[in-house]
């Protein structure tokens, strides 16, 4: 019964950790990558499809985003995309492929990103505390039961505590490596 709980826990708190890795990937640095396009929804034969979909996205240089639509007739729908999207990009339409330049991060910019970068953090710490909180209810659960004991309770929570910890301390990792990323110029 322990470890079920256990390798619950585990399994919860490795999908808080990817979701925080899938979030902070959208958040943009200086430095030009083909997923920061992947939020991007395209209105397509009556459906919004995601990008990756409809286009090939690659990279020009360190600075510039390529779209190649595989249709001639959506470029203009992909170009209004990706000016719309939350990303603050313009894009620029030569032919049939669009180049979407990333300008450089102010200082006042990469200091938001931070802040929000940091509350990602923090969202996902208060996941992995409310899994530790599930699986110690489930402890209790199972000492009123009877089907473990006051001692086996006790090493559960204490494990659970420790894998909490584990990842709590990952989960700092990842916001270091991320704040030290948007602060490189």
């Amino acid at each position: 019964m322990l470890d079920t709980i256990y390798t619950d826990a585990t399994t919860r708190m490795k999908k808080c950790i990817e979701n925080l890795h899938a979030t902070l990937l959208k958040v943009r640095t200086g430095r030009a990558h083909p997923s920061l396009l992947d939020s991007i929804k395209v209105p397509y034969y009556g459906s919004d499809t995601p990008l990756n979909q409809v286009a090939n996205v690659t990279l020009a240089d360190s600075r510039t985003i390529m779209v190649s639509p595989f249709e001639k007739n959506i470029v203009a729908a992909v170009e209004k995309a990706i000016l719309t999207s939350d990303l603050g990009l313009n894009p620029v339409t030569v032919g049939t492929v669009i180049r979407v330049p990333l300008p450089p991060l102010s200082e006042e910019r990469r200091k938001e990103l931070i802040r929000h970068v940091k509350l990602e953090a923090e969202n996902s710490k208060v996941a992995v505390r409310n899994v530790r909180r599930d699986a110690n209810a489930q402890l209790k659960d199972c000492l009123k039961d009877k089907t473990i004991g006051e001692d086996e309770e006790r090493q559960g929570q204490d494990k659970i505590q420790k894998l909490t910890d584990k990842y709590i301390e990952e989960v700092d990792k990842i916001f270091t490596h991320k704040e030290a990323e948007l602060l490189e110029v």
